[in-house]
């Protein structure tokens, strides 16, 4: 595999714009381990494993627990290992990173705006954005994990 471009020397301004929105996303009134829950969501519907691997790790970092980690992907069958909200968040994820099936629905709409309010919603839905865009920015130029060495459980 021949590596591809680094966004951040071949378009510095391009990738500064980006920094932005991350700037944006980490002064949002949206708690951290909900940040990184979120980022892993998108990031495993995306397939892009640089992001998983980066979300997961900063989860960890921040006391997730590995149990909830691994079963970001799935939230609906985990019970109560996932709060209302966090299922809410989820759902939000996933309908606006499947923009193309049919976007956010009206029913997931109307519970964020209840239960964040609309200042909290429009943030999660920039944060749902702006990984997207790193997602593909990702993928696109094939961004792989370093090798870490092994846990053991």
């Amino acid at each position: 595999m021949k590596k591809r471009i680094n966004f951040n020397t071949v378009q510095p301004t391009a990738y500064d714009a980006m920094d932005a929105l991350d700037q944006f996303v980490d002064a949002s009134a949206i708690a951290r381990p909900h940040r990184e829950l979120i980022k892993i969501r998108a990031s495993q519907i995306n397939g892009c494993a640089y992001c998983v691997d980066a979300h997961s790790h900063d989860a960890l970092k921040l006391g997730e627990s590995l149990q909830r980690v691994l079963l970001v992907s799935a939230w609906r069958e985990a019970g109560p290992l996932f709060s209302e909200e966090e299922r809410l968040l989820f759902q939000m994820t996933e309908e606006i990173t499947l923009i193309h099936e049919d976007g956010l629905s009206d029913g997931v709409y109307e519970k964020a705006i209840a239960l964040f309010g609309e200042e909290k919603t429009a943030q999660i839905i920039m944060i749902i954005a702006t990984i997207n865009a790193w997602n593909r920015i990702g993928v696109a130029t094939q961004l792989r994990p370093s090798v870490r060495k092994q846990a053991r459980i």
